[in-house]
């Protein structure tokens, strides 16, 4: 008899569940939390992937009825999109092996994440979301903020999309009168605008998988960003950590007490921290997996990823509290200057030369259009790095920069 998983809105990295559970002979069924897909992941959706796809069209009970149907071993979120659609599901279907339903707001929306963090007195950044620049002015001048460097952003949305800085004796009113009423990566208009302090420091990303309260570390990593201009949200590189590493430890022990307060209890997060001279601070808790390519190089850091975990716990029932590093590993993003034309690709064949090469996602050819990079989706791409100690990393980091230099756009 065939067995199912139900896999809400699996775009990018996130369909690479369907692999992972079919080679445990269960079938992918992709629900799609929007009438079509995402315009910001049309590209990386891969329909062929999965035994059936269905569209959530706001019925909620033709959802539970199509779903239950399949009876299946477990309903999973694929990214932001997902993650109360998946709650209500799992509530709905399976109560009492999910995440605590009161809070689902607070593992989707930035501000009540914010607030729930605050109300349970884990060291946060000072913030408000509002569609009133009036209060958002007050606000700085309640908090002794005034001549210090602002970030806006949206409050659902995610990958850095529209993250900006506002430095010392910029005007943060253009940024907000521009972000209020625009739609996000996510089609989401943005009926207010979230406000925060700007948190100097070095920021990681603390990966995990929960099983029935149990909180289980999957890998702690080391972002490298950029800024351009106002957007500093560029990804750059990703380095992980040893898992007794001090640093490690402490933002172990931080992001549990963060998903704990917003209600985790079984499932993936992804959670970005900023290690500031006061300590950790909070930037936001998804409650999904890691995208991108993140599971790749995970497995290839650790020998295990939070696809992984998902497929062991939901078919043996297993739980894993930590992580082992099996090899130094690195990601490195690729970027465009600017919108244009792209030419050249056929550079980047050289990387497979390298001795810690991996693997190359550009999805991307010569003579398309491909936008600026300002965030996480508009990346051009990424390569992953793997071998014996992090000279030969960085070695081979500096050939990469090199070589992505020959691949050109020309602007339009």
């Amino acid at each position: 008899m065939p067995r199912y998983v139900i896999l809400v809105d699996p775009y990018s990295g996130a369909a690479e569940y369907a692999n992972a559970f079919r080679e445990r002979d269960v079938e992918p069924v992709a629900v799609l939390s929007t009438p079509g897909p995402l315009n910001s992941y049309r590209r990386t959706w891969t329909p062929e992937k999965f035994f059936q796809t269905y569209h959530y069209d706001g019925d909620f009970d033709e959802l539970v009825r199509t779903v239950k149907g399949y009876e299946p071993v477990a309903i999973v979120p694929g990214n932001e999109s997902a993650v109360m659609l998946v709650d209500a599901l799992v509530d709905e279907l399976m109560p009492g092996t999910g995440n605590v339903i009161e809070l689902s707001e607070a593992r989707r929306d930035k501000w009540p994440m914010a607030q729930t963090v605050a109300a349970a007195g884990i060291p946060h950044l000072r913030q408000i979301a509002t569609a009133d620049p009036d209060e958002v002015a007050a606000w700085i001048a309640d908090n002794g903020l005034e001549g210090r460097p602002l970030v806006l952003k949206p409050r659902r949305s995610g990958g850095t999309d529209d993250v900006h800085k506002v430095d010392v004796g910029e005007d943060w009113r253009p940024t907000f009168d521009r972000l209020l009423g625009s739609v996000n990566r996510f089609d989401i208009v943005n009926d207010t605008v979230l406000v925060q302090e700007f948190a100097a420091g070095t920021e990681y990303i603390v990966d995990t998988y929960s099983v029935d309260g149990q909180f289980g570390l999957v890998s702690v990593s080391r972002y490298s960003k950029s800024a351009k201009n106002d957007r500093i949200g560029i990804y750059d590189a990703v380095d992980y950590l040893e898992p007794d590493d001090p640093i490690a430890t402490t933002l172990g022990e931080y992001t549990r007490q963060v998903a704990q307060a917003v209600g985790i209890r079984t499932g993936c997060t992804h959670t970005e921290v900023m290690l500031t001279a006061d300590g950790p601070r909070l930037i936001e808790i998804a409650a999904r997996l890691a995208g991108s390519c993140l599971q790749y190089s995970a497995r290839l850091a650790t020998g295990d990823s939070q696809i992984d975990r998902t497929v062991r716990h939901h078919l043996d029932g297993t739980f894993t509290p930590s992580y082992r590093i099996a090899q130094p590993t690195r990601v490195l993003w690729l970027s465009s200057p600017h919108p244009g034309t792209l030419a050249d690709v056929e550079a980047l064949d050289a990387l497979q030369a390298l001795p810690t090469f991996q693997r190359l996602g550009l999805p991307y050819r010569n003579g398309e259009q491909v936008p600026r990079t300002e965030d996480l989706f508009t990346s051009l791409g990424w390569v992953i790095l793997a071998g014996p100690d992090r000279d030969a990393l960085d070695a081979d980091t500096a050939r990469v920069r090199e070589i992505e230099t020959r691949v050109t756009v020309t602007p339009t």
